[in-house]
This record gives structure tokens, C-alpha cells and sequence, in this order.
């Protein structure tokens, strides 16, 4: 049965003109896997770009390292004026620019490995969430040190990761890939090698807070002002 041209709710109607004219936005590989496995996670995962978002307000040109599917960039542009999005995986990268053209925004994607490369321009932010603890801990200051070099010396840089105390409720999927979680301690160390000021941020479920760290699920690490190298 062919669907109705009005809507019996007039306020809606709007969005049904648009759906049928622009078609309905896809969700890209990584947000469609979480909605069909785990559609909870979505309001997570979108309440870590919210405060990304709230902290960038009035930045112009921001860098998103580890973009993955961009699926929260819609979000942080809310307040911001740009984003570029780096992924070391071209598969990712490709989706992300055709979805940034289909919905005409201010989004640029680049391939780039931040362990062994740096990304086109200069940026006065940057975030970067769930890509730390992916990173050999070996290589994690050639990711920090490229992030750090095209940043503006009164550059904003949010890291987000899981914290080390919740790993025995992860699944058997994402301790495989996190081999380099941390507390809060150690990510406060980490960034403040690179960064003048360090606040360190936790997070339960959707609730960003200042309370026990250990007890937190994930953490946010804010690095202000780039320390000049030695």
C-alpha cells in the first residue's frame, strides 16, 4: 500500500515533504551495526559528542581524529563552524564524504594515521573519542605529538576513552580492541606532557560529571593551551 501524501499531524508535514524530496539520512556502517545490536548505545555515544559540542562552542576550524562513520559530527556542528574528519581507514573516510555531500555540510575527511602522519592545515580544536585506547602504547606520543602540531598554541584538545575499570563489563568484541585503556591518572599524565592544562571529566551511561573517576565508565581528558616543544 502506497503511503499517504498528507500527514493527519500538519506539524509534521514538514518532515515528510523533505524525507520524500531529500530522501532520509543514513546512518553509516558503524551507527546501523550499533542500532540493529545495542540501540541504547546511540544516546551514549551522541550525549560524548554533545559535550564535545558544548566545550567547542564558537571554534572555527575543528579536527575530529578517528572519525570512524562521522556519525556525531552533525552534532558538534551545531557549534562549531567546521570540522575535518582524519580516519587511518579509507573506507570510512569515503563514506564520510559522500554523506557530508548529501547533506551539505561544513565537513571535510581526509586518510591520515596519526601515528605516522599529520593532517592537512592548522586547527584551534580538536577531539578525538574512542580511538586512544586503540592505539599501542608505544605509538600513543606519535599520535599525541602529530595532534599537538597543527594545533594553535591556544588550542582545545577532548580525548575520550573508556576507563581501565570498566573493562570486565566490556564485551569479549571491545577488549580485543582496547589494548591500551586507561584511569584517570594515567590520561591526565599523558595529556599534561602536551598540554599547559589538563581537566579530566567522567561519564556514566549519558551524565558527564567531576565525581569519582574509578567508578566512572568512561572518561574525558581537556587539554588547553599547547606546550611548546623542548
Amino acid at each position: 500500500m502506497r503511503a499517504k501524501t498528507k500527514t493527519r499531524e500538519r506539524q509534521y508535514q514538514v518532515q515528510i515533504d523533505v524525507g520524500r524530496k531529500r530522501g532520509y539520512v543514513p546512518m553509516g556502517p558503524t551507527a546501523s551495526h550499533v542500532f540493529r545490536t545495542d540501540p541504547r548505545r546511540l544516546g551514549i555515544l551522541l550525549a560524548r559528542y554533545k559535550f564535545c559540542a558544548k566545550m567547542l562552542t564558537g571554534k572555527t576550524h575543528v579536527l575530529e581524529a578517528g572519525c570512524g562513520d562521522s556519525f556525531g559530527t552533525n552534532v558538534v556542528l551545531q557549534e562549531v563552524a567546521a570540522v575535518h574528519g582524519i580516519d587511518f581507514d579509507p573506507v570510512f573516510v569515503d563514506w564520510c564524504r559522500d554523506q557530508a555531500e548529501r547533506e551539505g555540510l561544513n565537513a571535510t575527511y581526509e586518510v591520515v594515521d596519526l601515528t605516522e602522519d599529520r593532517p592537512t592545515g592548522e586547527f584551534d580544536a580538536a577531539y578525538s573519542l574512542d580511538v586512544i585506547e586503540h592505539i599501542e602504547k608505544s605509538r600513543e606520543d606519535l599520535f599525541m605529538a602529530n595532534l599537538c602540531a597543527v594545533m594553535r598554541p591556544n588550542g582545545v584538545v577532548i580525548i575520550g576513552t573508556p576507563n581501565e575499570t570498566s573493562a570486565p563489563y566490556a564485551s569479549e568484541w571491545s577488549q580485543r580492541g582496547h589494548i591500551n585503556l586507561k584511569g584517570h591518572e594515567e590520561l591526565r599524565a599523558l595529556m599534561g606532557k602536551y598540554f599547559d592544562n589538563v581537566f579530566i571529566f567522567s561519564m556514566n551511561d549519558e551524565v558527564v560529571h567531576t565525581g569519582f573517576s574509578p567508578m566512572a565508565h568512561y572518561l574525558f581528558a581537556m587539554g588547553v593551551g599547547v606546550k611548546k616543544a623542548s
